[in-house]
C-alpha cells in the first residue's frame, strides 16, 4: 500500500545508484526564468470549486472503459508535529480501514469484488510534502464507477478513523517498518541529516518512530486528520474513458460539500536551506556489501512553468544523455575502473537539484574508480561534448520525442495523471506532447554546443557540495578521510586531461544484404488474427498485425536446446554466452559503435540462452523495424568476441560479490535455490569459483553453435505492421538465415524441487525481523483447466492470507502467494507463500497461514473469494488484451509448449466452471503437505 521505501528508503539508494531519486524530468536552473508561460492542454479540464477543492479531468480511452482516479492531498510527513511522527502514513492505511461510507474493510471487499486488486491496483502512497490515494476503476458500469467516486470523497473527508481499527493496524505499520530495517537503514539515519542540511526533512521521515507509533492515541491521529485533509490542500485527477462534462458534475456534487476549518493551520513550505559550505560523511556497516562514493551539489529547482524553462530542460536532458554515453563507454573498458558510475544533474527534494556523481567501486579500489568518475567530469568541464555527440543527443532526443507524440492518442491514463499530480503539487506545466514536440522540433536547432557545455561549470562547483561515502565495516580502516578525498578531487583538477574522441563507425551497419529466402506456405487464423509463415530456410514465423499502439512492434524468437544441451563442466560458459556475445557489438561494429549508430533509432535485439532455449527479444517502431531485423541477422551470422567486454564483464562480476555472504537477504536467497534445485550446482548461488570457470573462447562457441540452426526457431511478430510490406523483410533477412539438419531438442536435467518435508532455517543479520517462505510443490498434469484451478487457488489464499495475517493477526505487512507451473521438462506445479514478520511471531503466523490452508481443503473457498479471482481476471484479461507485450508473451508461450493459441479466446467462459468444490479438490491435491519446504531467515543468535 503505502510507502515509507518510496521516500525514505528510496532516496539514497536510488539516489546513490541511479542518481534520479525524486525526479524523472531532469530540470535546468542557471538560466533566467523569463519567456512566455505554457500553455495547458487544450483536452485537460481544470478547475477549482468555492471550497478550494480542485480538479483536474481528461477524456483518453488507454486502456478503454477503465478511468484513473488519483485524490492528491499537499499533505505528507513534514507537517507532522514531534508527537505525530509517522501518523500522515499512517492515516493513509486508516483510509483502507472505514470510512463513512464503507466501514472497517468493506471498501476493499467492494473493490475487489468489481475487479480491482488490493496493492496492484488499488494503492496509495505518504511522501515528505503529499499524500496520494489511486483507484483504477471500469468505466463500463455506471454504479461502479459513482461508488468510486464516493470513495474519493470519503478518503478526502470522511475516514471514520475506528479505535479497534487503528490498534489493529499498529501492526502492519510496524512490520512496515520492519521490513526497511538493515544495513541500509543503518547507515541512512547517520547521512540523511547530513544530505538533507538537518532540515525538517531529516527529522520527519514518512515511516515515523516506533514511540509514536505505538503509543499514539485516537485523539492525536484525528487532529491531524482534521487539520490537513481540507479542500484547499486537495485535488481529484481523473483521467480515463469518461464524459468529462459528467465527471465534472460529478464532482461538483460529491465535492463541494468539504469543510476547510474555521481556522486553517497554515501549510508551511517548508525547504533544506542551503548552507554554503561542504560536507563529508562516511558510513559503514557489517552488512552492506559494496564501497559507494557520492557527490551532490545542491542547487535551487527551477521548476518548468515558461518557455524558458522548457527549452532549459531540453538542454539538460541532452547534457544528461551524453554523460551517460561517456560512462557507458567507459565501464565497457577491459579493465573497468568501476562496478558501476555515472554523472547527471537531476531533481532532488524541497526545491533543490543536485548535479551529482557517483560510483560503485571495485573492491579495495575506491580511490581508481572514484578518480575515473571524477577525470570524467572535468574532462567535460574542461574540454566540454563534441559536436558529434550534441548532434546524435539532439537526434535521439527528436527520436524518443516522436515515438510519444506518435503514440499520443494510445497513451495510457496513468502516465497523464503523473503529470497532473506534479501539476498540482508543484506547479509544473502540462502544455501536452502536441505543444511539447513542436516546441522540440523548433528549438532544439538553435540549442548551441556551448550552451550545453556550460551546465557543467554552472553545476559542477565547489560549494553547497556533499560527500557521501558507504562501505563495509570490514574496509572502515581504509576509507579515506575527507582531506584525502578533496586531495583526490586537488589531483584531477590538476592532472594532464585529454579531450575526449569520438569513435563512430560510419559504415553500413551491414556491407550487403543477404540473399533473401521465400515463403514456401502462408496459413491464416482469422479467429485469432494470426498468420503463419514457413520459410524455404525451415523457420517458422507468427505474424499478428494490431493497432494497440501506433509506433510498437515487438517479436521474438525462440529454438529448443539451451543450456541443457552443455555438460556441467560447460555450464557457466554456456550461461553466460549470450549476455557476453549479446554486448560485444556485432559484425564491424564495437560495442560502443553500435551504441551511437542506434542511439537515434528506436530498434533494440537482445539474445538470450535459458536452460531449454535460445532465442531473441526484439523491439523497434515501424519505421527502424529493418535495422532490428538487420540486427537479428547479424546476432545470428556475425556475432562478435571482445575481450575487452569479456574481461570487464567478469571484473564487475567478480566485485559485486566480494561481499554477498555478509547480506542477510542474498545469503537467504542463495540457501533457498539450493534447497530447491537438490543442491545442483547449476542452481546454487552465484561464486567466484563460477565466474572463474566462465571461458571467452568456449562461451562464443556454444554461442555460434546455438545460433547455427535457424530451421528449429520460431518467430513471433506483434505490433503495427502491414503484413504485406513485412513479408519481403522476413524473406530478406530471417529468410536468409542459415539452416541444417542438426537437432537441437533441449534435455531433461531432472532438476526439480525435492519431495518430502524439509525445514530449513538461516540464521544472519542483526536486525530483529524475520523472513518466511513456505514451499508446496509436486507433479502436475498441465492443461487449462489445471492451470485455472491452480491461478484460483493461489489467488483465493492470497487474499485469505492478507484477512487472517495482516488484517487479524496485524502481524505482517503484504503476505504473498506465489503458483508456478510448467510443462516441460516435466509436468510440476508449486505454491510458494510469502511474508516478513517479527522473530518472535514466526511460529504463530507459519500455523496461521498453514490453517488457513487447511480450513480451504475442509471446507473450500468461500463463494466470494472464488468470485473476487473471476472478477479481478475478467477485468485483467480485457485489458491485458489491448497490449502487444501480452500477445506476444502467449503466443510465444504457447508455441513453446505446443498448446492451442485459441485458448485466450475461451479463457474467460473457461473460468465460469470453477467452483468450491474443485477448489476444495484442488488444494487437497497441491497443498497436502507431503511436498512441503519451510524456510526461515532469523538474525544471528547472540
Amino acid at each position: 500500500m503505502s510507502t515509507y521505501l518510496k521516500y525514505s528508503a528510496g532516496i539514497v539508494l536510488a539516489l546513490l545508484i541511479s542518481c534520479n531519486a525524486f525526479s524523472q524530468t531532469a530540470k535546468s536552473k542557471k538560466q533566467p526564468s523569463a519567456g512566455q508561460v505554457l500553455p495547458v492542454d487544450p483536452n485537460l479540464r481544470i478547475g477549482k470549486l468555492a471550497n478550494g477543492f480542485t480538479y483536474y479531468i481528461r477524456r483518453n480511452t488507454e486502456p478503454q472503459k477503465r478511468a484513473q482516479l488519483y485524490l492528491v492531498n499537499k499533505v505528507g510527513s513534514v507537517l507532522e508535529t514531534d508527537e505525530q511522527l509517522g501518523l500522515a502514513h499512517f492515516m493513509e492505511h486508516m483510509s483502507f480501514n472505514g470510512t463513512k461510507h464503507f466501514p472497517k474493510n468493506e471498501l476493499v471487499n467492494y473493490l475487489q469484488k468489481n475487479g480491482v486488486r488490493f496493492g496492484a491496483d488499488l494503492n496509495a502512497y505518504t511522501g515528505f510534502d503529499e499524500t496520494v490515494y489511486q483507484l483504477p476503476i471500469p468505466t463500463d458500469d455506471p454504479e461502479v464507477f459513482k461508488n468510486a467516486m464516493q470513495i474519493m470523497r470519503d478518503w478526502a473527508q470522511d475516514a471514520t478513523l475506528d479505535t479497534t481499527e487503528i490498534n489493529k493496524e499498529r501492526g502492519v505499520v510496524l512490520e512496515e517498518k520492519r521490513l526497511g530495517k538493515g544495513a541500509q537503514e543503518r547507515m541512512q539515519n547517520k547521512y540523511l541529516p547530513v544530505l538533507l542540511n538537518n532540515s525538517r526533512y531529516s527529522k520527519r521521515l514518512p515511516i515515523g518512530t516506533e514511540e509514536v507509533l505505538k503509543s499514539f492515541n485516537r485523539a492525536t491521529l484525528y487532529n491531524f486528520y482534521k487539520t490537513w485533509y481540507r479542500p484547499n490542500l486537495q485535488a481529484l485527477i481523473v483521467v480515463g474513458d469518461i464524459d468529462v462534462n459528467q465527471v465534472e458534475q460529478q464532482i461538483k456534487a460529491k465535492f463541494s460539500d468539504l469543510k476547510n476549518p474555521a481556522k486553517p493551520a497554515v501549510r508551511t513550505k517548508y525547504t533544506i536551506p542551503l548552507l554554503n559550505k561542504n560536507q563529508f560523511i562516511a558510513v559503514t556497516d557489517n552488512e552492506w556489501p559494496v564501497t559507494v562514493a557520492q557527490i551532490l551539489i545542491k542547487h535551487p529547482e527551477e521548476v518548468v512553468k515558461t518557455t524558458t524553462n522548457l527549452r532549459n530542460n531540453i538542454i539538460q536532458g541532452l547534457y544528461n544523455r551524453m554523460f551517460a554515453e561517456r560512462f557507458s563507454e567507459l565501464s565497457k573498458q577491459a579493465n573497468p575502473p568501476f562496478v558501476q558510475g555515472g554523472s547527471s544533474i537531476s531533481g532532488f527534494l524541497a526545491g533543490l537539484d543536485v548535479a551529482s556523481a557517483y560510483v560503485v567501486a571495485r573492491p579495495g579500489e575506491l580511490e581508481r574508480g572514484f578518480k575515473a568518475v571524477l577525470t570524467e567530469v572535468e574532462r567535460v568541464k574542461k574540454f566540454g561534448f563534441t559536436q558529434t555527440e550534441l548532434d546524435r543527443a539532439k537526434q535521439s532526443y527528436l527520436t524518443a520525442m516522436e515515438t510519444s507524440y506518435n503514440e499520443r492518442d494510445k497513451t495510457n491514463s496513468e502516465n497523464y495523471v503523473q503529470e497532473y499530480v506534479q501539476l498540482f503539487l508543484k506547479g509544473e506545466a502540462s502544455p501536452g506532447i502536441a505543444y511539447e514536440y513542436n516546441f522540440a522540433k523548433s528549438t532544439i536547432g538553435g540549442i548551441k554546443l556551448a550552451e550545453v557545455n556550460q551546465l557543467a561549470s554552472s553545476y559542477i562547483t565547489d560549494t553547497n557540495r556533499d560527500i557521501l561515502i558507504m562501505a563495509p565495516e570490514k574496509d572502515k580502516a581504509s576509507l579515506p578521510d575527507e582531506t584525502k578525498v578533496n586531495q583526490w578531487i586537488n589531483d584531477i583538477k590538476t592532472s594532464n586531461i585529454t579531450p575526449y574522441v569520438d569513435d563512430v563507425n560510419k559504415d553500413p551497419l551491414l556491407a550487403q544484404k543477404p540473399v533473401a529466402g521465400k515463403i514456401v506456405s502462408e496459413k491464416t487464423d482469422a479467429t485469432l488474427g494470426t498468420t503463419e509463415l514457413v520459410l524455404s530456410n525451415g523457420v517458422k514465423v507468427y505474424l499478428k498485425p494490431t493497432d494497440f499502439k501506433n509506433d510498437e512492434i515487438q517479436f521474438n524468437a525462440f529454438s529448443p536446446g539451451g543450456t541443457s544441451r552443455y555438460s556441467d563442466a560447460d555450464y557457466q560458459s554456456a550461461a553466460n554466452s549470450a549476455n557476453i556475445i549479446g554486448r560485444s557489438g556485432v559484425g564491424n561494429y564495437t560495442p560502443v559503435q553500435l551504441t551511437k549508430y542506434l542511439s537515434d533509432k528506436q530498434a533494440f535485439v537482445s539474445p538470450y540462452i535459458s536452460e531449454r532455449t535460445q532465442g531473441l527479444n526484439g523491439f523497434a517502431t515501424p519505421k527502424d523495424l529493418e535495422t532490428a531485423l538487420q540486427l537479428t541477422y547479424l546476432y545470428f551470422t556475425s556475432p562478435r568476441k571482445d575481450s575487452s567486454i569479456f574481461n570487464s564483464s567478469i571484473a564487475k562480476a567478480k566485485a559485486s560479490l566480494a561481499n554477498r555472504s555478509d547480506d542477510p537477504s542474498s545469503v537467504f536467497a542463495d540457501t533457498i535455490a539450493a534447497v530447491l534445485s537438490n543442491y545442483n550446482e547449476r542452481n546454487t548461488g552465484p561464486s567466484i569459483e563460477k565466474i572463474n570457470q566462465i571461458d571467452l573462447n568456449k562461451a562464443y562457441n556454444i554461442y555460434r553453435e546455438s545460433f547455427a540452426n535457424a530451421k528449429n526457431f520460431t518467430f513471433t511478430f506483434v505490433g503495427n505492421f502491414d503484413k504485406e510490406k513485412l513479408k519481403p523483410l522476413i524473406e530478406q533477412y530471417i529468410g536468409s538465415l542459415p539452416s541444417g539438419d542438426k537437432n537441437t531438442e533441449a534435455r531433461d536435467l531432472g532438476i526439480h524441487i525435492p519431495e518430502g518435508k524439509i525445514a530449513k532455517s538461516v540464521y544472519k543479520g542483526r536486525e530483529e525481523k524475520a523472513s518466511v517462505r513456505l514451499v508446496f510443490s509436486g507433479d502436475y498434469t498441465y492443461s487449462p483447466e489445471n492451470n485455472n484451478e491452480i491461478d484460483a487457488l493461489g489467488e483465493v489464499l492470497q487474499i485469505k492470507l492478507i484477512e487472517r495475517l495482516r488484517e487479524e493477526e496485524s502481524g505482517v505487512y503484504s503476505p504473498g502467494v506465489r503458483t508456478n507451473y510448467v510443462k516441460y521438462p516435466k509436468n510440476r506445479y508449486s505454491y510458494t507463500i510469502v511474508f516478513s514478520c517479527a522473530p518472535a511471531n514466526v511460529e504463530k503466523l507459519i500455523s496461521a497461514a498453514l490453517d488457513e490452508i487447511n480450513k480451504i481443503k475442509a471446507n473450500g473457498p468461500q463463494e466470494t473469494d472464488l468470485q473476487k479471482f473471476v472478477a479481478e481476471e475478467r477485468r485483467s484479461t480485457e485489458t491485458q488484451l489491448k497490449q502487444n507485450s501480452f500477445w506476444l508473451s502467449y503466443l510465444s508461450g504457447q508455441y513453446q509448449n505446443h498448446e492451442d493459441p485459441a485458448e485466450i479466446l475461451s479463457y474467460l467462459d473457461s473460468l465460469k466452471k470453477l467452483n468450491v468444490q474443485g477448489l476444495k479438490e484442488a488444494a487437497n491435491k497441491y497443498l497436502s503437505g507431503n511436498n512441503y519446504i519451510r524456510f526461515v531467515l532469523l538474525p544471528e543468535k547472540k
